[in-house]
C-alpha cells in the first residue's frame, strides 16, 4: 500500500515553539461561526444604538438620493408620481434594512395575478398594472429547493418561495420578487445554520468586534465609580469584627464621618487611624476605546466619521477621502447589486406609469457625494465660460448652443423653475437667432428677403481667403537676417494663411474666431522647410488648425492633403541652406482674421527687402 504524503501550510519552529500545540498558544486557535438566533438579533437591533446604526446607515445612504430618469419631462413626472403612489423608496429602504438585519428580504410586486407560481410576464403590465409593493423578510417566507441546474438562469437560487397566508401556504415565483441578501454565503445552497436559501445577518460578521467595543465601554464606565477610593486603616479591625455590636458601632462611626466630610469637607479620625486615597488614571483608556471603535467601523465598512458622527482625527484631516471611498463603494453596490435586483420591478414600474415601454427611457443613480454651494457655483461658472467660448468659436449655432446649455442647467438644477420658465417663453426665444429678432417669425406672410438678417445669413457664396498678419514681424525678420537670409518678405507681408478656398462659400457660415489676437508662446515645435520656392517657418498652433477644420466642415476647400500653420520668410533663390538655419523660437503674435476673396495672381508683385 503506497504511503500518502501530507503537507501543512504553516510556519513551525522547534526552537521558538511556533506551531507546537504544547508551547504555542496560537497553534490550537481556530475560527468558528457566530450563529445568532432571531432573539439575539432582535435584542441587538432594539437595544444597541450602534448596532442599529450599522444596519440602517448603509441602507439609507444607498437609496437616499434616488435616481435621475432620462426621458421627456412629462414621462419623468409620471414615473416619479408612480414611485410616490407605491411608496417605492420607503419599500426599498425597508427591504435593504431587513436584508442586512435578518440575512435576506424581498419586495413583492403585486400585479393582481392570481397564480403566483407562474413567472411574471412584464410585457403584460399595463398602465396602473402595478397595484402595490410588499416587503417580506426571510422570516416571513421560506425558500424552496435550490435550483441545481447550471443551465438555468436561477441556478444557485431557490426555485420558489413559500409564504404563509391566513388560510393557506402560497408559493411565489422568484421573478415576482426583487431579492436582497444581507451577507452573501460562499456557495449556492450553503445550508449550515439558519436561513437556507438566503444570506447571513450583518451582525454575524461583526459580532466579535461589537462585543469587544461594548465590553470595553462598559468596563471603562465601571471604573469611573472606582476613580477615587478612600482607604482608612483602623486598629485591630478584623479582630473586632467578630463582635456584632462592634460592627454596628463601626458602621455608625464611619457613616457619621462620611456625613461630616460631605457637609464640612473634613474627615474626623482617631489619632491611631490612618487615611489614604487611591486614584485611578484614565490617561490611556480613551486610546484603547478608540482602537476598538476603529476596528468596529472597519468591520462594518462604514467610515468612523459617518458611524460615530465625530470629527476626523489628525491635523488638517477632513474625512472627505473616507467618505468618498464609502460612497464609491455604495455606488458600486447600486450598480452591481441593487440595480439588477430591481430590474423586473422597474420594468413593471415604467409600464405601470406610462402604459408602454419607450426604449429611450432609462435612469442613472444620483450622486451620493453632494457638492457645497460654493463648489456648485464654481462648476456652473466654468460651464458658462465654456458655453461662451463655444459660442465665440462658432462650433454651434446660437439655437443649438442655447438648447444644449439650457438642458445642462436644467439637469444640474442650478436654477429652480428654469425649465418651466423656458417652456412658457419657448415661442419668444425660438424667434431669436444670435441675439437678433426674426420678423418673419411674428408675421407668417412676411417676405424673408425683406429681412436684413435673413439676407446676411444667406449671403451669396464667394471664394474665401483668410489670413492673420504677424504683428511682431520685425523680430522675425531680425532673426532671419541673423541666420543668413539676405532678403525677406517685408514686415507687412508676413502672415499665416488660415483658409484658401477656391470653392465659393457663404462667409457668414464661417463664424467668428475664438480670439482676435493669438500669441504663440516661445519654444515648442519649430522647423524650417521649403515649400516650392518659398522658405517657410513651421510651428504648432491648435487654434489655427481647429479654425481651419471648422471652415472646411462648412464647405471651404483646401488644395493640400493637410493643413500646417506656417509663415513664409523668403523666396530668395540664394537663401541659406535650411540645414544650417536655427528655427525661430521666439513669441509669434498674430492679428485678427482678415477675410478676402481669392486672388489667383497673389504671387505677382512680390518684392523682398
Amino acid at each position: 500500500m503506497a504511503a500518502k504524503m501530507m503537507s501543512f501550510d504553516g510556519l513551525e519552529s522547534m526552537i521558538a515553539g511556533l506551531g507546537d500545540p504544547l508551547r504555542d498558544k496560537m497553534a490550537t486557535a481556530s475560527y468558528s461561526m457566530n450563529y445568532l438566533d432571531d432573539l439575539q438579533i432582535m435584542a441587538l437591533y432594539r437595544s444597541n444604538a450602534l448596532a442599529r446604526k450599522i444596519i440602517d446607515i448603509p441602507a439609507l445612504d444607498s437609496v437616499r438620493e434616488g435616481r435621475d430618469w432620462q426621458a421627456k419631462q412629462e414621462q419623468i413626472t409620471l414615473i416619479e408620481d408612480e414611485e410616490k403612489r407605491l411608496g417605492y423608496w420607503q419599500k426599498l429602504y425597508e427591504a435593504r434594512c431587513k436584508a442586512r438585519l435578518w440575512g435576506g428580504a424581498a419586495i413583492f410586486a403585486g400585479t393582481g395575478d392570481q397564480n403566483l407560481e407562474e413567472p411574471l410576464e412584464v410585457d403584460r403590465v399595463k398602465k396602473g398594472g402595478l397595484k402595490y409593493l410588499t416587503v417580506l423578510s426571510c422570516r416571513d417566507m421560506v425558500a424552496g429547493d435550490i435550483d441545481t441546474d447550471p443551465m438555468s438562469e436561477n441556478y444557485g437560487k431557490p426555485e420558489y418561495y413559500q409564504v404563509s397566508s391566513t388560510t393557506s401556504l402560497v408559493r411565489i415565483h422568484p421573478s415576482r420578487l426583487s431579492r436582497f441578501i444581507g451577507n452573501e454565503r460562499p456557495e449556492p445552497g450553503f445550508t449550515i445554520g439558519a436561513n437556507s436559501g438566503w444570506g447571513d445577518s450583518t451582525f454575524e460578521a461583526i459580532y466579535t468586534s461589537l462585543k469587544n467595543k461594548d465590553a470595553t465601554s462598559a468596563n471603562i464606565a465601571s471604573l469611573v465609580f472606582e476613580a477615587n477610593i478612600d482607604v482608612i486603616r483602623h486598629p485591630d479591625l478584623m479582630g473586632n469584627l467578630l463582635d456584632p455590636a462592634y460592627e454596628d458601632r463601626l458602621k455608625k462611626r464611619f457613616g457619621l464621618a462620611a456625613l461630616l466630610k460631605g457637609i464640612n469637607r473634613m474627615l474626623l479620625l482617631d489619632k491611631d487611624e490612618e487615611y489614604d486615597r487611591k486614584q485611578i488614571t484614565f490617561a490611556t483608556l480613551p486610546d484603547v476605546l478608540d482602537r476598538f471603535m476603529t476596528l468596529l467601523a472597519a468591520d462594518a465598512d462604514i467610515p468612523a466619521t459617518r458611524l460615530y458622527g465625530k470629527s476626523p482625527d489628525g491635523m488638517n484631516a477632513t474625512g472627505d477621502g473616507d467618505l468618498r471611498n464609502y460612497y464609491d463603494r455604495l455606488a458600486s453596490e447600486q450598480k452591481l447589486i441593487i440595480g439588477p435586483a430591481l430590474y423586473r420591478l422597474d420594468e413593471c414600474l415604467i409600464r405601470s406609469a406610462l402604459g408602454s415601454r419607450p426604449p429611450e427611457v432609462w435612469y442613472t443613480w444620483s450622486p451620493l457625494w453632494q457638492l457645497s454651494d460654493k463648489e456648485k457655483a464654481e462648476i456652473a461658472k466654468a460651464k458658462a465660460e465654456t458655453a461662451e467660448i463655444i459660442g465665440r468659436t462658432g462650433w454651434l449655432t446660437s439655437t443649438e448652443l442655447r438648447k444644449v446649455a439650457s438642458n445642462q442647467m436644467i439637469e444640474d438644477g442650478f436654477y429652480p423653475g428654469l425649465e418651466k420658465a423656458m417652456e412658457e417663453n419657448k415661442t419668444d426665444w425660438e424667434k431669436t437667432l444670435g441675439g437678433q429678432s426674426d420678423p418673419s417669425a411674428d408675421d407668417p406672410n412676411a417676405d424673408p428677403s425683406d429681412d436684413p438678417n435673413q439676407n446676411m445669413a444667406d449671403a451669396a457664396p464667394r471664394t474665401l481667403y483668410v489670413r492673420r498678419d504677424v504683428l511682431n514681424a520685425d523680430e522675425i525678420i531680425a532673426w532671419a537676417k541673423s541666420q543668413g537670409f539676405k532678403t525677406t518678405l517685408p514686415a507687412n507681408d508676413l502672415h499665416v494663411t488660415v483658409t484658401f478656398s477656391r470653392t465659393p462659400v457663404d462667409w457668414m457660415k464661417m463664424g467668428q474666431a475664438w480670439e482676435s489676437e493669438i500669441k504663440i508662446g516661445r519654444g515648442g515645435a519649430r522647423l524650417m522647410e521649403r515649400f516650392g520656392e518659398a522658405r517657410v517657418l513651421l510651428f504648432a498652433a491648435n487654434e489655427l488648425k481647429w479654425r481651419h477644420e471648422w471652415m472646411k466642415e462648412e464647405g471651404a476647400s483646401w488644395d493640400h492633403p493637410e493643413y500646417q500653420p506656417h509663415i513664409t520668410i523668403s523666396y530668395d533663390p540664394d537663401a541659406p541652406d535650411l540645414a544650417d538655419v536655427e528655427p525661430y523660437t521666439g513669441e509669434i503674435i498674430l492679428g485678427p482674421e482678415i477675410f478676402e476673396e481669392v486672388k489667383e495672381d497673389w504671387h505677382e508683385g512680390i518684392e523682398e527687402a
